[in-house]
């Protein structure tokens, strides 16, 4: 049902609409009205954001008087997200998709009142004309207006034949600055790039895997970003993020459990891990952090997503800690994976290594899992990214047969053109029996994959992945 008081037609439902722009969503909303006037709940946080408005966080209200109908302000694709509505009057609306992608030039139209409203994401162009005398016209931002600001937005011609908006003023007929009337055509307009994305940890393993898949990130470590600084707060201009990979880690067991290393490997894994959360949040930025299955004391067979930490040593502890604090921000992907390998010093590098020079190790049999590859794990957070799965903690490994160290150092060996009897496999207590301040490790670190196989990602089978590892490292000889 609806009533109408004036002019105004009054609508009783709130509800969002897609439009031809992605991302630009229109509202209608609830007007209630009597001869007195109208009274509108003009946002509302929790109902919209359930109607799927996005989270988009605004810190100003900006209020735009146009006195005289035909008044006609943009187009101005500005980096930051804008959520319109009109106070009194009315407007016709005209945007245009800036971004870079497949959508750039894309033109939506719409005519609003008090009863509409419209959400704008960063990039797209926003523009409109005042179809009344005292036309009020506000928005809220998810940024503060500042010169610099202005300095990166981006702006198209008004009057470009090839957007060719039906304004219902003639624009020789309206209203316009001077500035609004010598912009670009399509043409010639540089299209908006995304937020940026940092990537902590780059001088590790992972870290130069995710160079390969995310060429166009900032890449930072320890010396440039403190991230365990009380300070991270003012070290970025954080609302120009859209996205924090957090692979630093401190990833040496045994000498976390050290007096001198135990608070560094705190610091790292778990407080960093809360500043980086706090900016995630504070900034509605998306968290990635990368777990490990050390949150499990390895006494169950196949590791799950939803299974209670259960760490064992001061390395387990700080890196459960970790992830409870990226679990904290709105938006996250929390990668748990296990025994990883990449570019840099690792298990598989030392197998290689001891195999040339005929040295025949004992390796424990007695611990579980399977092999990670950096650039399997690489790609599975570039797809979780892409892909807009459903935020949460996932786990990736490689797939394929679980297998203990002495497996795989056998199947390094023959892949070596060694032979698999050159291993000789021994317990984890009888390797490292007599030597002090070694971590526990667990015994099952193998990982159900089930979740991210859900999501459209297929881990590569980690044997596969080894021979192929194995055959490009021979190549760099």
């Amino acid at each position: 049902m609806s009533e109408k008081t004036g002019e105004l037609e009054f609508s009783k439902e709130l509800k969002f609409q897609t439009t031809t722009i992605p991302g630009l969503l229109i509202a209608d909303l609830p007007v209630h009205g009597d001869a007195r006037g109208w009274f509108k709940e003009n946002w509302q946080n929790e109902k919209m954001s359930n109607l799927g408005l996005p989270e988009f966080g605004p810190i100003q209200n900006n209020i735009s008087f146009n006195a005289e109908k035909g008044v006609t302000r943009g187009i101005h694709a500005e980096p930051w997200d804008k959520y319109i509505s009109v106070g009194a009057g009315r407007i016709f609306g005209a945007w245009v998709d800036l971004r870079v992608g497949d959508s750039f030039g894309n033109v939506f139209t719409a005519e609003l009142d008090p009863t509409k409203a419209i959400f704008v994401p960063r990039g797209v162009g926003n523009s409109f004309q005042a179809l009344e005398d005292n036309t009020v016209y506000t928005y809220l931002v998810n940024e503060h207006w500042s010169a610099e600001a202005q300095s990166k937005y981006t702006f198209v011609n008004l009057a470009d034949k090839t957007i060719d908006i039906k304004w219902p003023i003639p624009l020789d007929q309206a209203s316009l600055s001077d500035k609004d009337k010598i912009h670009p055509g399509l043409a010639n307009v540089i299209p908006m790039k995304p937020k940026r994305t940092l990537i902590t940890g780059s001088n590790g393993q992972l870290g130069r895997a995710l160079q390969i898949e995310f060429p166009d990130a900032e890449f930072t470590d320890s010396v440039e970003l403190d991230i365990t600084s009380k300070n991270l707060d003012s070290a970025r201009p954080w609302r120009q993020y859209g996205t924090i990979i957090n692979a630093a880690a401190f990833t040496a067991v045994d000498k976390a459990e050290t007096p001198e290393d135990r608070p560094i490997a705190w610091e790292i894994n778990a407080r960093a891990v809360a500043n980086l959360g706090k900016i995630a949040t504070k900034y509605s930025i998306t968290l990635i952090h990368i777990s490990s299955d050390y949150v499990f004391d390895g006494t169950i067979d196949n590791h799950t997503e939803d299974e209670k930490f259960s760490p064992s040593g001061v390395y387990a502890e700080a890196k459960a800690a970790g992830d409870i604090a990226a679990a904290m921000a709105p938006k996250h992907y929390i990668m748990r994976t296990s025994w990883v390998i990449g570019e840099g010093n690792n298990f598989v590098r030392t197998m290689k290594s001891l195999a040339g020079r005929d040295i025949k190790p004992s390796v424990v049999n007695d611990q579980i899992g399977r092999l990670t590859f950096t650039s399997d794990l690489a790609k599975g957070i570039k797809h979780l990214i892409t892909n807009k799965s459903p935020f949460g903690t996932y786990n990736l490994s490689g797939d394929g047969k679980p297998a203990s160290w002495a497996e795989i150092a056998a199947d390094v060996y023959e892949l070596s053109g060694h032979g698999r009897d050159e291993i000789t496999g021994v317990s984890t207590e009888e390797y490292y029996r007599g030597k002090e301040g070694i971590a526990p490790r667990p015994l099952q670190s193998t990982l159900n994959l089930d979740k991210i196989k859900s999501t459209g990602f297929q881990p590569a089978d980690w044997q596969q992945s080894l021979a192929e590892y194995l055959k490009n490292e021979e190549a760099k000889k």
